[in-house]
C-alpha cells in the first residue's frame, strides 16, 4: 500500500485527532502517503437538540463510515466514545490508540471547584450521565444542554452563559485549552465515572489484511483491554448516549478496577457498583457486571430514563 486516506470531521479535536494517527503512521511507515478526507456529519450539523433526542453517537461516524465504504478513504478516526459496538458489514475497529486522560473536568472562568459553584449556578453539558451525576453531588445546580464544538463551548462560558461547563480531560489535553479559561476542575473518578472509552482513539477502517497489518502498530494493548470491557458493558445493557450510563475500567500490573453506574437524569434514581479483577479474567468482564446491575434492575431504570427525554 502506497497510500492511505483519512476520512475525518472538520472539527479542531477531530482533526488533531487525525492528524496524530496520520504522525504516529507516518513514523512507522515513512514511504506512505497519508491524506485527511473532511467530512460533515450530521452531529456537526444538528446542533440544536440533545444528542440523545436526535440518535445518538452514530450521528459522529456514519458519513465517515460511508465514505470508506464507497472507497472514498480507507480509515477513519473516532473518539472511541463516539463509535457504536456494531460496525456495517466490511469494516472493523482495526486499532485502538493508547490512551489519554480518562476523566471529565468542570472549566470555569469564576469558580475553582464544584464546591464553589454559587446555588442555581448555570452548568453546560451535553451529556445525560454528566447530568446525573453532577445532580447527585449538587442537587441544586441548574443543568443546561450544551451542543458545539469545543471552542463555541468555551466562547459561551467566557460570554457568562454558564457559570461553567464539562469536558472530558482528554480534549482538554489535545487542544492545550488549559489557558483558555481560569479555572478547570478535575473530577476524580469517585465523584464522576466517565463514558464507555473516554481519553481513547478507535481507527476504524476497512476490513482488509493489508490494511490492518500496516494499523497494528497503533493498537496499544492496556487501552484495548479496558475499553473492551467498558464496550461490552454498554453492549449488555444495550445502553448508548440516550441513557445515562458511565463505566471505567482501570489497568495496574495484573489488576482491573472497574467502576459503573447507571440510572435516571435526575438522579433520583441509581445504581452503583464497582469490582476488582485479575486482568487474565478481562474477556467477559464487562458482561458480567452488566449481568449483575440487570439482576438488579438495571434494563427497567434505562428504560424509565429513556421515556424521562
Amino acid at each position: 500500500m502506497k497510500e492511505l486516506i483519512i476520512a475525518t470531521r472538520k472539527s479542531a479535536l477531530a482533526l488533531w485527532q487525525s492528524e496524530f494517527i496520520k504522525e504516529s503512521l507516518q513514523k512507522e511507515h515513512k514511504n506512505l502517503k497519508i491524506t485527511l478526507e473532511g467530512f460533515k456529519t450530521k452531529g456537526d450539523v444538528l446542533l440544536d437538540s440533545p444528542l440523545a433526542k436526535i440518535g445518538g453517537k452514530g450521528l459522529f461516524t456514519k458519513e465517515l463510515e460511508e465514505s470508506m465504504l464507497r472507497n472514498e478513504a480507507q480509515i477513519a478516526v473516532h473518539s472511541l466514545k463516539d463509535v457504536p459496538s456494531f460496525f456495517p458489514k466490511g469494516l472493523v475497529l482495526a486499532a485502538v490508540s493508547k490512551r489519554e486522560a480518562v476523566n471529565d473536568a468542570m472549566l470555569s472562568m469564576e469558580f475553582q471547584s464544584l464546591a464553589s459553584l454559587p446555588k442555581g449556578a448555570r452548568v453546560g453539558t451535553t451529556s445525560l450521565r454528566r447530568k446525573m451525576q453532577l445532580l447527585l453531588l449538587r442537587p441544586d445546580l441548574n443543568i443546561i444542554s450544551l451542543r458545539g464544538n469545543v471552542n463555541s463551548r468555551i466562547q459561551k462560558l467566557k460570554n457568562k452563559e454558564f457559570e461553567a461547563i464539562i469536558l472530558a480531560r482528554a480534549g482538554i489535553n489535545r487542544l492545550n485549552l488549559d489557558k483558555e479559561v481560569n479555572f478547570i476542575y478535575d473530577f476524580s473518578l469517585e465523584e464522576m465515572i466517565p463514558a464507555a472509552s473516554q481519553g481513547a482513539l478507535g481507527i476504524e477502517s476497512i476490513d482488509e489484511a493489508e490494511l490492518l497489518g500496516l494499523l497494528k502498530c497503533l493498537d496499544d494493548e492496556a487501552t484495548r483491554i479496558e475499553t473492551h470491557i467498558e464496550r461490552q458493558f454498554i453492549e449488555t445493557l444495550e445502553g448508548g448516549c440516550q441513557v445515562p450510563i458511565g463505566i471505567n475500567a482501570s489497568l495496574k500490573e495484573d489488576k482491573i478496577k472497574i467502576r459503573a453506574i447507571l440510572g435516571l437524569p435526575d438522579a433520583s434514581e441509581i445504581l452503583k457498583d464497582e469490582l476488582v479483577i485479575l486482568k487474565k479474567d478481562y474477556e467477559n468482564a464487562g458482561l458480567n457486571l452488566a449481568n449483575k446491575l440487570i439482576s438488579k434492575g438495571a434494563k427497567e431504570l434505562l428504560k424509565k430514563a429513556e421515556a424521562m427525554l
